[in-house]
């Protein structure tokens, strides 16, 4: 007979020593990236309010793991509501009709900017539909223990119909980048959840189909491509990362800066805060060129280290969850995460179009660490409330 060996609220001290170790990075590289900040920028403390935030994401942490994850599932509809309502509330500021606190930036209206602080509605929707996915796909699985492929469709219809509002408000802010991350959390989940591999396949085959379209479209029906399809400035930025050479004075030029500051920080980079390449957003969305430039190869390698560790100790707890509701709340967490990670490196380096996601727990930024700081205590709260048993 099985017989319980440990209690059951444990705290995984490896995952917050990694989480610290990450905090201590993301002050340093901020830090490093003072000399590039313009001089209306300079007498912010961009360092103090990180390690701040960090200080908030740690009561959120506490917070969070005090709730047991159950419970969760019991409010998830209450999240998505709240959350609808908030991208609602933007939607009308852009397309109806002005509201408090809710304004337009750089072309996107995604924040409500609120005295003394801003919010940014989609990083918290980002966790709530993890939240209502995993509850969705968990429950499915409990209704339905032995999938056919009706089912699986089934199962498919529903993530879909959850998925496509919120989606739907993000294109129409405009916001492709989380629309993206919505999409790795969604791709991510399918494929935890137990759906068979052909049907899997089938839903690809029919987004390579789509983008084939666009492609399409775009050589032999340029006006209908640009009217409904994308718009000149998304568009941009595919010019920019496709030849940023050859727009190197506009598209291309962040790009490029990026590149020259990763190529010559060499191995062991220029020393710190010792940047000759000028980047923009130096301390938020491109602060991966930055560390590489002043700590060089071993620098950059000393993050993506601390990242692989990050996400395999998520799998670890993930795969030792007895309740698959937990698995799949850590499953949408990891693919949450690894996604901006790959993006954000990914479009420094080179090899993935500028989407403008900062790099998670690193790049400066309130609403998008707190946000992670929750994802990091809701698997922790899975990890505190998994029983170990003998002989497992």
């Amino acid at each position: 007979m099985d017989r319980e060996t440990s209690s059951q609220h444990k705290i995984d001290y490896t995952l917050l020593f990694i989480i610290f170790l990450l905090a201590i990075v993301s002050c340093l590289s901020i830090q490093s990236a003072e000399p590039l900040l313009s001089e209306k920028l300079k007498n912010i403390n961009f360092v103090a309010k990180q390690i701040q935030w960090y200080v908030i994401g740690a009561v959120a942490i506490a917070g969070t793991m005090v709730i047991d994850f159950d419970r969760f599932k019991m409010l998830s509809w209450y999240l998505y509501g709240f959350g609808m309502f908030l991208l609602f509330g933007l939607f009308v500021e852009k397309y109806i009709v002005d509201i408090p606190f809710a304004d337009e930036t750089k072309g996107a209206t995604s924040w409500y900017n609120f005295p003394g602080f801003s919010f940014q509605p989609s990083e918290l929707m980002k966790i709530i539909m993890v939240i209502v996915l995993s509850k969705i796909i968990a429950d499915h699985r409990e209704k339905y223990p032995i999938n056919t492929v009706k089912d699986d469709f089934l199962l498919i219809g529903k993530i879909l119909a959850v998925s496509i509002p919120p989606i739907a408000f993000l294109v129409k802010q405009p916001d492709m980048g989380m629309t993206m991350v919505f999409c790795a959390i969604i791709g991510t989940l399918i494929l935890v959840s137990g759906i068979k591999w052909r049907i899997i396949l089938s839903v690809v085959f029919t987004a390579v189909f789509v983008i084939s379209l666009g492609v399409f479209l775009y050589f032999y029906f340029p006006d209908f491509f640009f009217t409904y399809v994308i718009k000149d400035y998304q568009m941009n930025r595919f010019y920019g990362w496709l030849d940023p050479w050859g727009h190197s004075s506009d598209k291309g030029l962040q790009l490029i800066r990026a590149l020259l500051a990763i190529g010559s920080g060499e191995l062991s980079g220029k020393g710190f805060q010792a940047s000759e390449v000028y980047i923009p957003e130096g301390h938020t969305d491109f602060i991966f060129a930055v560390v590489s430039e002043q700590f060089g190869f071993v620098g950059a390698s000393i993050i993506i280290s601390l990242f692989f560790l990050l996400i395999y100790r998520m799998i670890h707890i993930a795969l030792e969850s007895h309740d698959p509701y937990g698995s799949y709340l850590c499953a949408g967490i990891i693919g949450m995460i690894t996604f901006q990670v790959f993006q954000n490196v990914g479009m420094t380096v080179g090899i993935l179009p500028i989407t403008g996601l900062p790099l998670p727990f690193i790049s400066y930024g309130g609403s998008s660490l707190a946000t992670y700081m929750i994802a990091i205590g809701i698997v922790l709260n899975v990890r505190s409330r998994t029983k170990k048993f003998m002989f497992d």
